[in-house]
């Protein structure tokens, strides 16, 4: 049977993910604010792949971003822990004038988009003023993981970023850390039970193998300092 050429994530037990669907994958660096505070992405490094390839996710591989069986030679535990509820129901609401925020805290990936500025929670609340209603659609689009969505109230529409269906690596310089897998433009990401996480247009997963909300990310790579060595 032919490869299906839609793009998927499938996360194997105990394993690597598995990307099928001929999906970009490229570095993605969080770039700085003369302040030290995120403030854009810069691609980087773009990898060659042939349609379907196996990115680690237990983050002992010693070929990052790609698995090399490492999982199986430290007794890497992928379990998957994640709530499988959709995001609206997991997010918490905050209502602004203008504006509201939905916050899903247990996805936070750490990238700091929330904090120039003003953090976004604060900003949220006076988005009746054209500039901070400006930064806060903007915080909440640089979110890689999704944690934050922020909704116009009149129309009830999100401010989302046109996202190509593609997979970015995380580099951190201000940390100085690699951070998570950031799945983007709408990608399906299948359970290693076989069912389906809800398609959203963007997400992170975990590729330190430390986040206890596996398969998505949790922070957990700038608490260990995770280092991928990718150049």
């Amino acid at each position: 049977m032919a490869e299906s050429s839609e793009p998927k994530i499938v996360v194997s037990k105990d394993g690597p993910y598995v990307v099928t669907g001929n999906v970009p994958l490229s570095v993605q660096t969080i770039v700085p604010d003369p302040q030290g505070m995120s403030w854009d992405w810069a691609q980087g490094r773009a990898f060659e792949t042939n349609g379907s390839y196996k990115l680690c996710r237990c983050g002992q591989s010693k070929n990052k971003p790609f698995c090399d069986g490492s999982h199986a030679k430290v007794g890497f535990d992928g379990r998957e822990t994640a709530s499988r509820q959709p995001f609206i129901r997991q997010a918490e609401t905050f209502e602004g004038p203008t504006r509201t925020l939905l916050d899903a805290e247990d996805l936070c990936a750490f990238a700091r988009f929330c904090d120039p500025g003003g953090k976004i929670w604060s900003l949220i609340e006076r988005t009746d003023d054209p500039d901070a209603r400006k930064l806060t659609e903007r915080e909440g689009e640089h979110c890689p993981s999704g944690r934050l969505v922020v909704l116009d109230k009149l129309t009830g529409k999100a401010f989302e970023p046109s996202l190509p269906p593609s997979i970015g690596i995380v580099e951190d310089p201000a940390l100085k850390c690699s951070g998570p897998l950031w799945v983007r433009g709408g990608i399906r990401i299948e359970s290693a039970d076989g069912k389906p996480y809800e398609i959203r247009n963007r997400v992170t997963l975990c590729r330190c193998g430390a986040s206890n909300n596996k398969p998505f990310c949790n922070g957990s790579h700038a608490s260990i300092r995770f280092q991928d060595g990718i150049k």
